[in-house]
């Protein structure tokens, strides 16, 4: 069951709704403004309600706060050097905001966006049209994302297409803590990531090319492990760059197969988070940066971390990282991926 209701207004006077998933004693809410998930509510082992989803309770601890909480990204999530790419034979230069590069959709992303909403069943379904020339990208793309909460499962569902080449990577932006958002500290949440490989970056933590295997580095999730329990004074280069741990882990699974690829838990809560994608990569970004007042508590450094399922950063300029899943959108081709985090108690 959906249900909706006013969260509040923009800046600009824009009503924001907040749609409310139901399922038996969970539920999720979403928003229209950046197609936010802006709470998770699920039971621990106790029996208590838990909202594992770091966020604000108003529409102007969004606008205000960096950190894209709970955001959908586009046009393109994560980052791309120095805000170029080439799209047949022509150069784009696109807004830098970070570092000299170009992140999540520059100046303003699809997570400032008013989205429209249409509720279908049991599935909200959002959506936009990114006009040619919106933030320099090339093609009028239109973006379907449709979200479902059911058996404990969240589904996120992305759609777009094009009429001009152009190129396109969408994520979510959630913060996760299994102990709960208002718990302060993600550190000893367990993590496993099914992956043997990062992409290493430069000082502006771009991926330039080339692989990093993860075994015998702090990167190695293959063994649930506490985040916490990694040497953060590691002399590893990439780990010093990131400020922690902010980097691209390459997943097993070939772009399009739908895979189990991560799960989070917390002992605290008995929660446990199983996430599911048939994209070819994830960014998991462990909150080094976070210094908010959220929801229920302030957000410290590593309050809470992001599973960002993509394609590989910075992927339309290394052909090798294109190679495992191209950001590239051709005219009437379909970009779809699905992105899923189930909940339950252990």
């Amino acid at each position: 069951m959906i249900t909706s209701k006013v969260f509040g207004k923009t800046k600009k006077g824009e009503e924001v709704l907040a749609f409310t998933l139901q399922d038996g004693e969970m539920k999720a809410v979403i928003l229209n403004y950046g197609g936010i998930i802006q709470s998770i509510v699920v039971p621990d082992k106790n029996g208590n309600p838990t909202d594992v989803i770091l966020g604000y309770n108003d529409v102007a601890g969004y606008e205000n706060n960096g950190g894209y909480l709970g955001a959908l990204i586009g046009r393109f999530g994560n980052r791309i050097g120095k805000g170029k790419m080439t799209v047949d034979g022509v150069e784009y230069q696109l807004y830098n905001n970070d570092r000299g590069n170009h992140l999540h959709g520059g100046k303003e992303g699809f997570d400032k966006k008013i989205w429209a909403h249409k509720i279908d069943g049991d599935a909200l379904v959002l959506s936009i049209l990114s006009p040619d020339g919106e933030e320099n990208y090339p093609g009028n793309l239109k973006v379907t994302v449709t979200y479902t909460f059911q058996k404990g499962e969240l589904k996120i569902q992305y759609h777009a297409t094009t009429d001009k080449k152009t190129v396109v990577n969408l994520t979510n932006h959630a913060y996760f803590n299994m102990n709960g958002e208002g718990d302060g500290d993600a550190s000893d949440n367990v993590l496993w990531i099914d992956c043997d490989r990062i992409t290493p970056t430069n000082d502006t933590m771009i991926p330039v090319g080339g692989f990093k295997d993860v075994k015998g580095t702090e990167f190695d999730f293959n063994v649930p492990r506490e985040i916490g329990r990694a040497d953060f004074t590691s002399d590893d280069i990439d780990l010093k760059q990131g400020g922690g741990f902010d980097h691209c882990h390459v997943l097993k699974n070939k772009c399009g197969e739908y895979v189990l690829y991560a799960t989070a838990e917390s002992k605290k809560t008995g929660i446990k988070m199983s996430c599911y994608t048939d994209m070819p990569a994830v960014q998991f970004y462990a909150g080094n940066g976070m210094n908010q007042q959220g929801k229920t508590a302030f957000y410290g450094k590593r309050a809470g971390y992001c599973l960002e399922t993509q394609a590989i950063p910075n992927n339309v300029n290394v052909p090798e990282y294109a190679a495992l899943g191209s950001s590239y959108l051709d005219a009437g081709e379909v970009y779809e991926f699905t992105a899923a985090y189930k909940f339950e108690t252990v």
